[in-house]
Order: C-alpha cells, then sequence, then structure tokens
C-alpha cells in the first residue's frame, strides 16, 4: 500500500457517523488535489471496511457511486441512512446539511 493511500484512509476514518465528505476532498487531504479518481481506487481496495468507513465519500454533487464496493448504491444509501444522513433524490445525498465541513 502506498503512502498516498494511507493519508486517504486516515482522512475517510475522520468522517463522523452522518455525514459525508467527497472524492475531491479526500484528494486534497491526501496532498494530491487532482487525485479524486486515485481516490476512488483506494477506496475500491479498503483494507478495514468497518474501520475504513468509505461508504461515507460520495461525488461533490451529492450522488452516489454506482460501482460501490461493496454491495451498489441501494447498500451504500442503506448504510448511509441508518447513519442519519438525508437525501434529496433516491441516490442524491443532502450535501446542505450532511457534508462534513473539514
Amino acid at each position: 500500500m502506498n503512502d498516498f493511500y494511507n493519508r486517504v484512509y486516515e482522512f475517510v476514518k475522520q468522517v463522523p457517523r452522518g455525514k459525508v465528505t467527497t472524492y475531491g476532498a479526500a484528494a486534497r487531504a491526501a496532498g494530491a488535489p487532482r487525485a479524486a479518481r486515485q481516490v476512488g481506487r483506494a477506496l475500491h481496495c479498503n483494507p478495514e471496511p468497518g474501520v475504513i468507513p468509505c461508504h461515507r465519500v460520495v461525488f461533490k454533487d451529492g450522488s452516489l457511486t454506482s460501482g460501490f464496493a461493496f454491495g451498489g448504491r441501494d447498500v451504500q444509501r442503506a448504510m448511509l441512512e441508518s447513519e442519519g444522513v438525508k437525501f434529496i433524490e433516491e441516490y442524491t445525498v443532502d450535501m446542505k446539511n450532511c457534508e462534513w465541513e473539514v
């Protein structure tokens, strides 16, 4: 595992229940602001599901990725809703109220 992945994992571990962050925010926090796609790759390889809450990472518009590695958008939505995250559309998080401000 490389340093970038580790920085992504450490950042994502900090996202509190009931909040989400974006791939871009994780990339910036990991020191590579143009590496949002690489954040997605890192989360797809999550070495500690349940410890690293990758389900709390969404696109900047609040939409869920159709390729959620651990069961798809329905599973990701259910996980987020169980933590109190609100949605404005079927697969779009209410970013105004649920985005974690770093």
